[in-house]
């Protein structure tokens, strides 16, 4: 590891002391509706055409937005609208309106395959100021994690690249199944305009602890970090990998940023049923309250106890990691209800060398 490596490193864990103690909220995320017009093979929150949980009515969240307004400037904030499927929601145009008049940013995140031009201008209009877009694969790998929906994110793609003034990003999911073709993928994704791209990796939650071809093997995950790395050296596209943990040596290397799971102290989420959690990623049951009998506030400003202080994390592996200044347990969507760590991608770096 570089010197340059070592200070960022030590600068990032200086932030994150910062961030536990003062905890300023940066991103909301809103799980709008567990209905989705997709049932994909890796769905962490196994989201179907008709949900058992009903899409919460927009004035509820409101009242959520009105109460953050009395802790934080909206402007601060960015709300981002999740699912499911967001545009499913018939008001979803309604919902950002909202969102953007009482001054927060609005966001989501989309399949693609229900954004044409008139819903992508009237999202506009209502205050978009950012979207990202789901494309695993090319044609025949997408169509096999997502079902025949292609055709569908390609042309909410060519409607983005011809958007000016509007931040976006293609999100891809690595996989057995689309991991030797990504090399094209950049290609295909470099010729239809795309600019920023982002790779995740699948973590057994949801509907995707079914199928084991999702998970990399550990040589895949580190010829994954290779590809990535090299991609940002060449700069044909703007690649980074998702927020899945502390990667040691690529630390720097395969994102701009050094390593930090934000979840309680500058993320969190209001869950379709009320709950008040971390990031959307977090499936486990680490709800801090719920909308429905507390307020929101007081939420964040007095609990996320176990997100903030992570000391009771440093077991197991994690008691002797040399990493844990650095790591501090990992990204909170990798631990199972009872604390227990489900994936470590340091330790699998770590075997593979």
């Amino acid at each position: 590891m570089t010197t340059h490596q070592i200070v960022q490193l030590e600068r990032t864990r200086r932030e994150r002391r910062w961030l536990e103690k003062y905890h300023p909220l940066r991103q909301l995320f809103w799980e709008c509706t567990l209905r989705c017009n997709l049932a994909c093979r890796h769905c962490g929150s196994d989201c179907r055409k008709e949900a058992i949980v009903p899409d919460m009515p927009l004035e509820h969240f409101l009242a959520v937005l009105d109460d953050v307004a009395t802790m934080t400037d909206p402007a601060t904030v960015l709300v981002n609208t999740v699912g499911g499927e967001p545009l499913v929601r018939p008001d979803i145009i309604e919902c950002g309106r909202a969102i953007t008049s009482r001054g927060f940013s609005w966001g989501t995140v989309t399949n693609g395959v229900l954004l044409d031009e008139k819903m992508l201008q009237q999202m506009l209009q209502a205050g978009l100021t950012t979207i990202a877009v789901s494309l695993d694969g090319l044609e025949p790998e997408h169509n096999w994690l997502r079902g025949n929906s292609f055709d569908g994110a390609m042309r909410a793609i060519g409607l983005l690249a011809r958007t000016p003034r509007l931040t976006w990003d293609v999100i891809t999911c690595a996989n057995q199944r689309n991991f030797d073709s990504l090399p094209q993928l950049k290609q295909h994704l470099i010729a239809a305009g795309v600019k920023k791209w982002r790779i995740f990796t699948i973590f057994p939650q949801g509907r995707a602890k079914l199928n084991p071809e999702l998970f990399l093997t550990p040589e895949q995950y580190s010829q994954l970090m290779q590809f990535i790395a090299e991609t940002r050296r060449v700069g044909d596209i703007n690649l980074s990998y998702s927020c899945e943990g502390y990667l040691g040596e690529y630390e720097g290397v395969v994102r701009k940023h050094i390593y930090r799971c934000d979840a309680g102290t500058q993320t969190a989420s209001v869950l379709a049923n009320g709950d008040i959690s971390g990031c959307m990623s977090i499936r486990a049951h680490y709800a801090q309250g719920n909308i429905y009998h507390d307020r929101f506030s007081d939420v964040w400003k007095n609990r996320f106890e176990q997100m903030r202080d992570r000391r009771w994390m440093k077991h197991d592996e994690c008691k002797k990691c040399k990493a844990w200044d650095w790591c501090m347990g990992g990204p909170f969507h990798l631990r199972g209800d009872n604390g227990e760590m489900l994936h470590c991608n340091y330790l699998t770096l770590q075997k593979i060398e």
